[in-house]
Protein backbone atom coordinates (compact mmCIF):
# COMPACT_ATOMS: atom_id res chain seq x y z
CA UNK A 1 0.00 0.00 0.00
CA UNK A 2 1.17 3.27 -0.80
CA UNK A 3 1.45 6.38 1.20
CA UNK A 4 -1.19 8.42 -0.02
CA UNK A 5 -3.37 5.21 -0.57
CA UNK A 6 -2.86 4.86 3.57
CA UNK A 7 -3.69 8.40 3.90
CA UNK A 8 -7.18 8.54 2.27
CA UNK A 9 -7.65 5.07 4.28
CA UNK A 10 -6.83 6.41 7.58
CA UNK A 11 -8.99 9.33 6.65
CA UNK A 12 -12.20 7.45 6.49
CA UNK A 13 -14.27 8.06 9.87
CA UNK A 14 -14.89 4.44 11.98
CA UNK A 15 -18.87 4.02 11.69
CA UNK A 16 -18.15 3.25 15.39
CA UNK A 17 -17.80 7.29 15.81
CA UNK A 18 -20.74 8.87 13.97
CA UNK A 19 -22.60 9.85 16.88
CA UNK A 20 -19.50 12.04 17.93
CA UNK A 21 -18.69 13.33 14.43
CA UNK A 22 -20.33 16.63 15.47
CA UNK A 23 -17.01 16.95 17.75
CA UNK A 24 -14.95 16.67 15.47
CA UNK A 25 -12.40 19.55 14.24
CA UNK A 26 -10.14 22.57 15.50
CA UNK A 27 -12.18 24.66 18.38
CA UNK A 28 -11.19 28.55 19.35
CA UNK A 29 -13.07 29.91 22.75
CA UNK A 30 -14.57 32.89 21.57
CA UNK A 31 -15.49 34.51 24.22
CA UNK A 32 -12.51 34.05 26.75
CA UNK A 33 -13.56 30.94 29.04
CA UNK A 34 -14.27 31.45 32.94
CA UNK A 35 -12.92 29.69 35.99
CA UNK A 36 -13.91 29.51 39.08
CA UNK A 37 -13.80 27.14 42.41
CA UNK A 38 -14.02 28.03 46.32
CA UNK A 39 -10.38 28.09 46.76
CA UNK A 40 -8.66 30.12 44.03
CA UNK A 41 -9.95 33.53 42.41
CA UNK A 42 -11.84 33.54 39.39
CA UNK A 43 -9.76 34.13 35.73
CA UNK A 44 -10.34 33.99 32.37
CA UNK A 45 -8.43 31.69 29.82
CA UNK A 46 -8.44 30.88 25.84
CA UNK A 47 -8.32 27.54 24.73
CA UNK A 48 -7.63 25.76 21.23
CA UNK A 49 -9.15 22.19 21.08
CA UNK A 50 -8.47 19.70 18.41
CA UNK A 51 -10.62 16.66 17.92
CA UNK A 52 -9.67 14.27 15.44
CA UNK A 53 -9.46 10.92 14.37
CA UNK A 54 -6.90 8.63 12.19
CA UNK A 55 -9.89 5.81 11.02
CA UNK A 56 -9.50 3.93 14.47
CA UNK A 57 -12.60 3.86 16.21
CA UNK A 58 -11.68 6.31 18.87
CA UNK A 59 -11.09 10.02 18.55
CA UNK A 60 -7.62 11.69 19.49
CA UNK A 61 -8.53 15.06 21.43
CA UNK A 62 -5.77 17.50 22.65
CA UNK A 63 -6.63 20.81 24.53
CA UNK A 64 -4.02 23.96 25.29
CA UNK A 65 -5.11 26.53 27.37
CA UNK A 66 -3.52 30.17 27.32
CA UNK A 67 -4.16 33.29 29.63
CA UNK A 68 -5.40 35.26 27.46
CA UNK A 69 -3.84 38.66 27.35
CA UNK A 70 -0.01 37.47 28.21
CA UNK A 71 -0.70 34.60 25.80
CA UNK A 72 1.63 32.33 28.54
CA UNK A 73 0.27 28.98 28.19
CA UNK A 74 -1.74 27.16 31.09
CA UNK A 75 -3.17 23.80 31.01
CA UNK A 76 -3.23 21.03 28.61
CA UNK A 77 -4.15 17.77 28.25
CA UNK A 78 -4.33 15.10 25.85
CA UNK A 79 -6.47 12.11 25.07
CA UNK A 80 -8.30 9.52 23.56
CA UNK A 81 -12.31 9.21 23.42
CA UNK A 82 -13.95 6.07 23.08
CA UNK A 83 -17.41 4.58 22.20
CA UNK A 84 -18.27 1.13 23.22
CA UNK A 85 -19.91 -0.07 20.14
CA UNK A 86 -23.66 -0.67 19.70
CA UNK A 87 -23.99 1.51 22.76
CA UNK A 88 -24.11 5.15 23.75
CA UNK A 89 -21.58 4.44 26.51
CA UNK A 90 -18.47 6.66 25.97
CA UNK A 91 -15.21 6.50 27.52
CA UNK A 92 -12.50 9.74 27.93
CA UNK A 93 -9.53 8.90 28.77
CA UNK A 94 -6.87 12.30 29.68
CA UNK A 95 -3.59 13.04 30.59
CA UNK A 96 -2.61 16.62 32.05
CA UNK A 97 0.19 18.59 32.35
CA UNK A 98 -0.84 18.77 35.96
CA UNK A 99 0.45 15.02 36.20
CA UNK A 100 -2.81 14.04 36.85
CA UNK A 101 -4.34 11.25 34.68
CA UNK A 102 -7.97 10.19 34.30
CA UNK A 103 -10.66 8.24 32.79
CA UNK A 104 -14.11 9.56 32.62
CA UNK A 105 -16.70 7.72 31.71
CA UNK A 106 -20.61 8.49 30.36
CA UNK A 107 -22.99 9.00 27.16
CA UNK A 108 -23.32 10.57 24.08
CA UNK A 109 -27.32 11.73 23.48
CA UNK A 110 -27.18 13.96 20.01
CA UNK A 111 -25.07 16.57 20.17
CA UNK A 112 -24.28 15.94 24.34
CA UNK A 113 -21.84 14.18 25.68
CA UNK A 114 -21.83 13.84 29.83
CA UNK A 115 -19.04 12.04 31.35
CA UNK A 116 -17.88 11.74 35.03
CA UNK A 117 -14.31 10.07 36.48
CA UNK A 118 -14.16 6.75 38.01
CA UNK A 119 -10.68 6.71 38.06
CA UNK A 120 -8.01 9.52 38.97
CA UNK A 121 -4.67 9.04 39.21
CA UNK A 122 -1.62 11.61 39.78
CA UNK A 123 2.12 12.56 40.40
CA UNK A 124 3.89 11.64 43.95
CA UNK A 125 4.18 15.50 44.33
CA UNK A 126 0.86 16.82 42.69
CA UNK A 127 0.10 20.19 44.86
CA UNK A 128 -2.76 19.67 47.31
CA UNK A 129 -5.92 19.61 47.51
CA UNK A 130 -5.81 16.62 44.89
CA UNK A 131 -8.44 16.48 42.40
CA UNK A 132 -10.65 13.72 43.50
CA UNK A 133 -13.04 13.89 40.73
CA UNK A 134 -13.88 15.30 37.44
CA UNK A 135 -17.54 15.92 35.15
CA UNK A 136 -17.41 16.99 32.35
CA UNK A 137 -20.16 18.23 29.78
CA UNK A 138 -19.82 18.78 26.29
CA UNK A 139 -22.63 20.04 23.93
CA UNK A 140 -23.23 21.46 20.57
CA UNK A 141 -25.32 24.83 20.35
CA UNK A 142 -28.10 25.17 17.96
CA UNK A 143 -26.06 28.34 16.06
CA UNK A 144 -22.99 25.60 16.26
CA UNK A 145 -20.71 26.58 18.93
CA UNK A 146 -19.51 23.72 21.13
CA UNK A 147 -19.67 24.45 24.54
CA UNK A 148 -17.71 22.83 27.74
CA UNK A 149 -18.31 22.63 31.35
CA UNK A 150 -16.12 20.91 33.58
CA UNK A 151 -16.94 20.54 37.54
CA UNK A 152 -14.74 18.76 40.22
CA UNK A 153 -14.06 17.84 43.64
CA UNK A 154 -10.99 17.82 45.37
CA UNK A 155 -9.84 16.50 48.78
CA UNK A 156 -11.11 20.26 50.15
CA UNK A 157 -14.12 20.67 48.02
CA UNK A 158 -17.82 19.02 47.08
CA UNK A 159 -18.27 18.83 43.34
CA UNK A 160 -18.15 22.67 42.29
CA UNK A 161 -18.28 24.28 38.88
CA UNK A 162 -14.74 24.72 37.86
CA UNK A 163 -15.07 25.86 34.02
CA UNK A 164 -17.20 27.26 31.60
CA UNK A 165 -16.26 28.15 27.88
CA UNK A 166 -17.98 28.20 24.52
CA UNK A 167 -15.71 27.46 20.92
CA UNK A 168 -16.17 28.73 17.68
CA UNK A 169 -14.86 25.91 14.81
CA UNK A 170 -12.06 26.91 12.65
CA UNK A 171 -11.34 23.86 11.12
CA UNK A 172 -13.05 21.16 10.05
Amino acid sequence: MTISAANAEMSLLNPILKPLVWMLGTWVSEPPGDGIFPTIQPFHYMEEIQISHVGQPVLNFMFNAFHPDTKKPMHRECGFIRLKPGTSKVAFVSAQNTGIVEVEEGEVNGEELTITSHSVARISFAKEPHVQQISRNFRLTADGKLEQTVSMATSAQPMTKHLHITYKKVTP
